[in-house]
């Protein structure tokens, strides 16, 4: 909901899956989404834990700024209103 309406004010939505293909694209094909997907493999938990994620856990959001400076994150589901907040920030 956040990538369809927002994405026309300039905040564009990405998702890393940490696992391997196969699994991915059957989630895909389950539950699709209209944002791109990126596959980071199960290297992607170390990127994870560069980005703030000390714990690994999942799922993990970061919020990054026009300047590519991180601006927020959060451990743990990511609702609407914590990104139309960050929006309402960080525009």
């Amino acid at each position: 909901r956040f990538h369809r309406e927002y994405s026309a004010r300039g905040w564009q939505v990405i998702g890393l899956a940490i696992d391997s293909p196969t699994p991915v694209r059957e989630f895909l094909a389950k539950t699709p989404v209209a944002f791109p997907v990126g596959l980071a493999g199960l290297g992607g938990t170390e990127l994870s834990q560069a980005l703030g994620n000390r714990q690994g856990g999942l799922p993990f959001t970061v919020v990054l700024g026009t300047d590519g400076r991180i601006k927020a994150r959060k451990l743990g589901p990511c609702e609407f209103a914590d990104l139309t907040h960050w929006a309402q920030q960080f525009s």
